[in-house]
């Protein structure tokens, strides 16, 4: 992979050259970044989904760039937001998996991690963070607050767990609780529980404060991080009711002969895509459309958390597995992109990205540099129809540390390999060009490309002292 390690000077100078070859105005535009919580390869009807309705996301892929082969930062949520805001690969980026409350130090971006958004701000745009942070907290991990990484604004949740709930008894304006009329029920350890009166649903308020902040922008770009919390589960509503799909109604499944989980989840969905469509009719009506970014995508692959049947919607589409899996359905997401007048409509793209790109994508937009350590290629020639100017990764790579550590690299766009049990186990290779559902372990008909990628995941990783390997976890 291809990390930014030259010098300032030099770096910006190269930024300004493609910032003129793209052929950009002098207005720079603004950029949305809209990402949401769970959502599986398949759960869209432009990605093959025939049961759930998206027509707004449908119809954005048609006005813009569907992407086919984009990757999360990691296949659950903390660590992958950390390397969309670090754009540094899963083994460089500071946090590296879920610690939540037993250790909230390390889920905490430190004073030294410096953001996607923290150089688009010194660039001069107005940035804002909607919804779910995930990466700092009040407490022993308030290095990690948004307004110290780059946003002047901040409205949602700051850690996972209480994001759990989506009627929570508060939510955060910067570093200020806000009260909301609902009543919670506190149970597990995460003591998120869930509402027993349930009058504002987080989502609802997320999307108010996301259009609000676009309507009131108009002297200075500015970038927008709305971070959705749907269609993820309540998981203690789920222990304790056996349905996690808690949202206002079931809308246009309410008279479906299904489960409510299944109702729920499917409504939580078409829910996010209504909240897509309001926000690009905004954009339109206020004349932002043609100078305005906006990327659609998931932080990691489909949950099975809220008692829904996900053999009746296939959430990951053709791939195999869900989150907490490193195959392609924990990892694989869709990514659309539009920009009218800039963007093809209709336009499909097979360049393999992920996560980390957004850091250099973003920086080139803006005129700016990106951080020197990041491993990021930008996006631009691919948005632009550039493909021949289009950089390339070697390698992407993710590691995950529940129930026992675990790698996985792409290689060369097409090589998938797994390495699990222990540093010295067989790494087992898939072919993705021909066995898109990794069903089919090609290491022996391949030996040297599987020795390649075992030994590129040997040296991936820096050493952390808050994420270090444990192959063999106690009991297992």
């Amino acid at each position: 992979m291809m990390i930014f390690r030259i010098s300032q000077s030099l770096l910006m100078a190269v930024v300004t050259f493609a910032f003129v070859n793209v052929g950009l105005t002098a207005d720079r535009p603004n950029l949305i970044w809209i990402m949401a919580d769970d959502l599986g390869y398949g759960d869209l009807g432009c990605y093959g989904q025939q049961v759930i309705l998206t027509p707004h996301l449908d119809q954005m892929a048609k006005d813009g760039m569907r992407f086919t082969q984009f990757y999360a930062g990691a296949t659950v949520c903390a660590p992958s937001r950390s390397v969309l805001m670090t754009g540094q690969h899963h083994g460089h980026t500071r946090v590296r998996g879920n610690a939540g409350q037993r250790n909230p130090i390390a889920q905490a971006l430190r004073p030294t991690d410096r953001t996607v958004a923290s150089i688009l701000q010194q660039a001069g745009y107005k940035t804002a963070l909607v919804g779910k942070w995930g990466l700092g907290d009040v407490g022993a991990a308030e290095c990690g607050l948004p307004r110290r990484h780059g946003f002047d604004n901040f409205f949602g949740y700051l850690n996972q767990q209480h994001a759990h709930n989506h009627f929570p008894a508060f939510l955060w304006r910067n570093e200020d609780r806000v009260s909301l009329p609902n009543e919670v029920t506190p149970i597990g350890e995460s003591g998120a529980g869930y509402a027993t009166k349930a009058v504002a649903f987080a989502d609802d308020l997320f999307a108010d404060e996301a259009v609000k902040f676009v309507e009131t922008r108009r002297s200075e770009p500015f970038f927008l991080y709305w971070s959705m919390v749907i269609p993820h589960a309540n998981n203690e509503r789920t222990r304790e009711l056996k349905n996690g799909a808690h949202v206002p109604n079931f809308g246009p499944y309410a008279d479906k002969a299904w489960p409510d989980p299944d109702k729920g989840q499917a409504a939580m969905i078409s829910r996010l895509d209504e909240y897509v469509g309001r926000m690009l009719d905004v954009l339109r009506a206020n004349g932002l459309a043609e100078n305005t970014l906006v990327i659609f995508t998931s932080d990691n692959g489909p949950h099975q958390e809220s008692n829904h049947d996900t053999a009746r919607f296939s959430p990951s589409g053709p791939l195999r597995g869900m989150k907490r899996s490193l195959t392609e359905g924990g990892i694989r997401v869709p990514f659309i992109a539009w920009w009218p007048g800039r963007i093809s409509a209709g336009s499909v793209s097979n360049h393999v990205g992920y996560f980390g790109d957004w850091m250099a994508t973003a920086a080139e937009l803006a005129g700016t540099a990106p951080t020197a350590d990041c491993d990021s290629l930008s996006l631009a020639p691919t948005l632009f129809g550039n493909v021949d100017k289009q950089p390339k990764h070697e390698f992407l790579y993710w590691e995950f540390h529940e129930r026992g550590f675990k790698q996985a690299a792409l290689y060369q766009e097409r090589w998938k390999g797994i390495r699990a049990g222990s540093p010295d186990a067989p790494v087992t290779l898939y072919d993705l060009q021909n066995d898109l559902g990794e069903k089919r372990n090609v290491t022996s008909e391949h030996p040297e490309i599987a020795a390649k990628i075992g030994s590129y995941l040997a040296s991936a990783r820096l050493a952390s002292d808050d994420w270090t390997p444990d192959w063999n976890p106690p009991g297992q």
